[in-house]
């Protein structure tokens, strides 16, 4: 690491500690060539996911979205804002498991299904009521079926 104040690659790390979201290192560094000290923080490079959409638009991932589907289909049932970030938090480890650069909306929305079905069913069939387009009672009651079996 280079020495701000006088340019030399003669820097060592004096104090390393974690910032207070557990995200990134604080470091305390002090220049061996000129003994100033000065501080770098070191964060983990994430690849940008970019989800496709169903009109095969690219969008960059917005963790938000999830959050919002997940808390739209939980509304006024008896799971806790934790259990949400919880859950959230599972399907973002998800998807950004498979190790793509881009993943389609479909496979985020099964994913996120799959998840919500285990959480709570009822949140699970308002979900999937939306994401797959329910357009009559019949194909409501198919998926209702589904999650009785």
């Amino acid at each position: 690491m280079k020495c701000p104040f006088c340019n030399k690659d003669d820097t060592r790390v004096v104090d390393s500690r974690p910032v207070d979201d557990n995200s990134s290192i604080r470091r305390r560094r002090m220049c061996d060539a000129c003994g100033k000290r000065f501080t770098t923080y070191e964060k983990v490079e994430t690849i940008p996911l970019i989800v496709i959409k169903k009109d095969q638009n690219r969008e960059q991932y917005d963790r938000r979205k999830i959050e919002n589907g997940v808390i739209r289909a939980c509304y006024k049932r008896p799971i806790s804002a934790q259990q949400i970030t919880a859950v959230v938090d599972q399907i973002e480890t998800l998807v950004f498991s498979r190790e793509e650069r881009e993943v389609s909306s479909e496979v985020i929305g099964e994913i996120v299904m799959d998840q919500l079905k285990e959480l709570d069913p009822v949140a699970y069939v308002r979900f999937a009521s939306v994401y797959r387009e329910f357009k009559d009672v019949n194909t409501f009651m198919d998926e209702l079926k589904k999650l009785l079996k």
